[in-house]
């Protein structure tokens, strides 16, 4: 049923109309939008080439500090360019100043500086992957219900100095609680225990838009497993540097973070209460 619903979905919007430069959305800070163009249309974002499937379709995505206005760059099969000023939504996020922190807490380990930066280029990796999938023009479902417990975009202030904010959505559940693929994809990253983020699995959806969980207690995919959406691909857990049992997810646009809320519908009335992280 998952796999009959993905297709009929991504055949309404390959069959859709792409005459002219057309957005889903409105553009917002941590958004992704989608949009149709003729085909052969060349696109570039703020000078960076865009990629476009062969009937017109693309992606592209706005960062959490995102600035009030991009330039989106139409150029015909004739070389014709057309210059389209975008206004991006900006948006407010919860900051919280925290004092009298062990400097320790803060800051990871001397010892584990390699080991971090040698994991941060395994997810740099995967999420530079520019797939033909077309996955991605699909709507993501949550992949667990539950409640909300950390928002995309918060920040913490650590003794005056201001922490990585927050690129992901928190779902808090017990350990072992089965975790689903939003949408169909690719593995492209299975790692059972990473510095930060524990158990973590990145998705190819193509394009350059990719799913991440982090901190789970059991991985039940492998790298070039290939999953339907719906599919369970592992389990919630505390792993790395977690402070309780919860599924981070995460969705990217290549290196630009992308707020899974903003791509999914709303959670279930019931199944949970957001509250800032």
């Amino acid at each position: 049923m998952h796999f009959l619903r993905n297709l009929l979905a991504i055949a309404a919007f390959v069959n859709a109309p792409a005459w002219a430069l057309d957005l889903n959305k409105t553009p917002e800070q941590g958004g992704l939008v989608l949009g149709t163009v003729t085909p052969g249309t060349q696109l570039e974002l703020n000078g960076k080439a865009i990629r476009i499937t062969p009937t017109g379709q693309f992606a592209i995505g706005f960062d959490r500090d995102a600035k009030p206005t991009a330039t989106l760059v139409e150029i015909t099969p004739k070389g014709q360019r057309t210059a389209h000023t975008l206004q991006i939504a900006q948006r407010q996020y919860a900051i919280q100043n925290v004092t009298g922190v062990p400097q320790q807490t803060v800051e990871p380990p001397p010892e584990q500086l390699q080991r971090i930066l040698e994991e941060k280029q395994l997810v740099d990796a995967a999420r530079a992957i520019n797939s033909d999938r077309l996955d991605f023009l699909v709507p993501m479902q949550w992949p667990l219900l539950g409640p909300i417990s950390g928002v995309y975009g918060s920040q913490r202030i650590y003794n005056g100095k201001p922490g990585r904010p927050h690129f992901g959505v928190d779902v808090a559940a017990p350990i072992g609680t089965p975790v689903r693929a939003p949408v169909a994809a690719t593995i492209t990253l299975a790692q059972p225990d990473m510095f930060f983020s524990g158990g973590t699995l990145i998705m190819d959806h193509g394009y350059g838009v990719s799913s991440t969980f982090m901190h789970l207690s059991r991985l039940l995919v492998k790298t070039g497993d290939k999953v339907a959406a719906g599919d369970v691909v592992g389990e919630v857990g505390a792993t790395g540097r977690a402070s309780g049992p919860h599924l981070d997810w995460r969705v990217n646009w290549f290196d630009v973070r992308i707020d899974p809320q903003l791509v999914v519908a709303p959670m279930p009335a019931g199944a949970q209460t957001p509250s800032a992280k």
